[in-house]
């Protein structure tokens, strides 16, 4: 390990994505594939002057003497990976992520927090994804097109993490929000629309008070859209019937900031049950969007993890919406191969829980919870592919039925 660099020092880490069902997919021709991946990883990091620290599996741990040779390898890398010939027509994706600073340096390797950081920032990423820290955002020279992905709590880090996205040329630039991660409430930025101006204040000290950062209020479907541009919110909130009409001026708003914002959760209030809305809210895409009664706002730590879902990527969904949809007669129902155990979990991630929180409403464990999750995707032949992709699938293939 003598040869390994010293000082201050990028570490970057990779991880092919989806690697258990390749495996499952293809079997013993999964060797080749493992091997096609190791063999481009090491190009592109003896390209850029890297040093190998460790390789198991599909995961790579390698280092640089410098932040721009890192990206230089994640780039060249990445782009080999998308023109690379795969056997059987497989798609090898591979996330990444790296952290500069000054780990310590023993025989065996490297050790210490800063190790732990970009191992994380790898854990939260995506197949295809190149995730940065701030340090190693600061140590680039500038040549190269990042997106701010905000600050977020990564598990096991005591303090959060300000992350970067590497823009890979030729390549797509949206993904999924951020994996094993809470944004910050106090990076999280709130719109809020509501012609009644009381339950708007109301509304908006208990965002407040909770730690988010209320940027702008307004009493229409217009001043909501213009709040939105101007400021570039986390999430918008809105009630359905706003002036002039008090029809369904605040969904029109909401479904317009979906197409023209794509990274603005939205989260509509409405004093009604109203599931129609609510489908034609979420189209064809779960990701952002929340749809609650304005009752539930009274459980203030309730409607702020609904705030935040939303603004993390994830649904919330009113169980009254769900119930309500639930309740419909349904032809050729795809859920009917469920057990209603199944379908009980089914609906709890449609308001959209997490599998603890379901584990904990049911009183049962969270091995349970993922056994039930599992066989869900099954019943409704969902390929293997990103979790939180199929889990958003199954939620609208259950409203939709």
């Amino acid at each position: 390990m003598s040869e390994l660099p010293h000082g201050t020092v990028t570490l970057l880490f990779t991880d092919v994505e989806g690697s258990t069902g390749l495996v499952q997919q293809l079997g013993s021709r999964y060797e080749r594939v493992l091997d096609d991946h190791r063999s481009l990883i090491r190009g592109a990091v003896a390209e850029a002057a890297g040093h190998e620290v460790d390789c198991r599996g599909d995961e790579f741990f390698v280092v640089f003497p410098d932040a721009n040779g890192a990206v230089s390898a994640a780039l060249a890398a990445q782009q080999s990976f998308n023109e690379h010939a795969w056997p059987d027509g497989v798609e090898v994706r591979v996330r990444m992520g790296m952290h500069t600073g000054e780990p310590s340096v023993r025989p065996e390797g490297y050790f210490g927090l800063d190790v732990h950081r970009a191992a994380r920032i790898c854990q939260a990423g995506h197949g295809g994804q190149v995730l940065l820290s701030r340090e190693t955002r600061d140590a680039l020279d500038g040549q190269h097109e990042l997106e701010d992905l905000g600050v977020h709590e990564l598990h096991g880090l005591p303090e959060p993490e300000h992350i970067f996205q590497l823009a890979v040329p030729g390549l797509p630039k949206r993904f999924p929000a951020l994996k094993f991660s809470r944004k910050g409430l106090r990076g999280m930025r709130i719109v809020l629309a509501d012609d009644s101006v009381l339950l708007r204040e109301g509304v908006a000290r208990l965002l407040e008070d909770a730690g988010f950062d209320v940027v702008a209020q307004g009493g229409t479907a217009e001043d909501l859209l213009r709040h939105v541009a101007m400021h570039k919110p986390d999430v918008a909130l809105v009630d359905i019937r706003m002036p002039p009409t008090q029809t369904d001026e605040g969904l029109r708003a909401a479904q317009e900031i979906r197409e023209r914002f794509p990274d603005c959760g939205v989260l509509v209030l409405s004093q009604y049950v109203e599931p129609g809305y609510a489908m034609e809210l979420l189209g064809q895409n779960a990701e952002g969007v929340g749809y609650l009664l304005k009752d539930r706002v009274a459980d203030v730590d309730e409607f702020a993890a609904a705030v935040r879902r939303v603004g993390e990527g994830g649904s919330a969904l009113d169980p009254a919406v769900v119930s309500e949809l639930v309740g419909r007669r349904r032809r050729d129902d795809p859920l009917e191969a469920l057990t209603p155990r199944e379908r009980e979990v089914l609906e709890l991630m449609a308001e959209g829980k997490s599998n603890q929180a379901i584990a904990e409403k049911m009183v049962i464990t969270l091995r349970a919870v993922e056994k039930h999750v599992t066989s869900i995707f099954g019943k409704l032949r969902l390929s293997s592919t990103d979790q939180d992709h199929r889990r958003v699938l199954a939620v609208l293939t259950f409203l939709r039925s």
